[in-house]
């Protein structure tokens, strides 16, 4: 399917210019963004300036995946706090592209993936100030009052962890090629070592380092966190596992859908990265070990779907390659953390 199948500019132009009150945005350019494995993201440039649209995969969504009205909702609930957010523009539940998509503005600076910008935290300090940078502002997340921007209703945090390990089980099930016995084992353990949640944030649900916005300047300012695709109200835990899962040590491979620079020279390592977090949090770690099992076994689903969405053609012409082995690994990962 093609960038203007995807984004029809007739139906969103005109959205677009009353949205902004600039017509130079009735003609526009769009541009997938690579690296997105669930919803799709585009740039749209004109002459205006640049904006950013999100909306879900083509083919068949399983069900409560990829809500597009949610992302834009706690992204405006957010703005005005001390978790940096971009500015949502619009909001459609699908009349203008046939399905729901929302427009926010373009943040500047650095989304990092697989390495560092050119002269970009070059030194062992910058590198540890980016990363404290990263951890903080998840414990600022973390630290909202969500009642008082408007969130309380964003999630139900009681029983969210055992709920938690049910909808992914369930989401394995609906996305699976065929069975891994480790992932089934992995998710039997789950269920039935559920800690006590210690309180209830709104938790990101996906938080790694190139889902955040470096300011390109200054290594020690995140500019705006994306991808609210999975947020919600619960166990604040959950982000901190994920945190660990995706922050690799110098010793360790590296996840091929998330490729990262944290092993690199210079940068705390997760040891460090858990302390910073429980610092600035006053969060007691003691079961981060089962966290850090679930974290395991939702990324390894996550895997699954990103695979299976990109063998139906439905990633915009991405291709992710075979996951099965990172899958499984995945899981021997997790269940080595009970």
């Amino acid at each position: 399917m093609s960038t203007s199948e995807l984004i029809p500019h007739d139906r969103l132009a005109p959205a677009l210019v009353a949205a902004t009150g600039d017509e130079r945005w009735a003609e526009f350019e769009t541009e997938l963004i690579s690296g997105g494995k669930s919803n799709l993201t585009f740039f749209l440039r004109s002459d205006a300036g640049e904006l950013v649209l999100r909306r879900p995969p083509t083919g068949k969504l399983l069900p409560s995946a990829h809500d597009m009205g949610r992302e834009a909702r706690v992204q405006r609930g957010l703005a005005g706090t001390d978790v940096p957010v971009a500015k949502v523009v619009l909001h459609d539940e699908g009349d203008l592209i046939g399905i729901q998509c929302y427009v926010m503005e373009r943040v500047p600076g650095h989304v990092i993936r697989g390495e560092l910008p050119e002269g970009f935290a070059t030194t062992p300090a910058e590198r540890e100030q980016m990363a404290y940078a990263f951890v903080d502002t998840l414990a600022a997340l973390h630290a909202v009052d969500q009642d008082a921007v408007g969130l309380g209703d964003y999630g139900r945090p009681e029983g969210f962890m055992a709920r938690q390990v049910r909808r992914w089980v369930g989401q394995w099930e609906a996305s699976k090629a065929h069975d891994v016995p480790e992932i089934d084992e992995l998710g039997r353990r789950l269920a039935a070592a559920v800690p006590t949640q210690q309180r209830s944030t709104i938790v990101h649900g996906d938080y790694r380092t190139d889902n955040v916005v470096h300011d390109a300047d200054d290594p020690a300012r995140i500019n705006a966190v994306l991808d609210w695709e999975l947020s919600t109200l619960g166990d604040p835990l959950t982000d901190v596992a994920l945190l660990m899962l995706f922050w690799r040590n110098a010793d360790e491979g590296q996840l091929s859908l998330i490729p990262g620079v944290t092993h690199l020279p210079g940068f705390p390592d997760r040891d460090a990265m858990l302390e910073r977090y429980a610092a600035r949090s006053g969060a007691d770690l003691s079961d981060m070990g089962y966290y850090q099992a679930f974290a395991h076994f939702k990324f390894a689903v996550i895997a699954q779907g990103v695979s299976a969405r990109s063998k139906a053609g439905a990633m915009g012409g991405q291709d992710f390659g075979d996951l099965d082995d990172e899958i499984q690994g995945l899981a021997v990962a997790g269940l080595a953390h009970l």
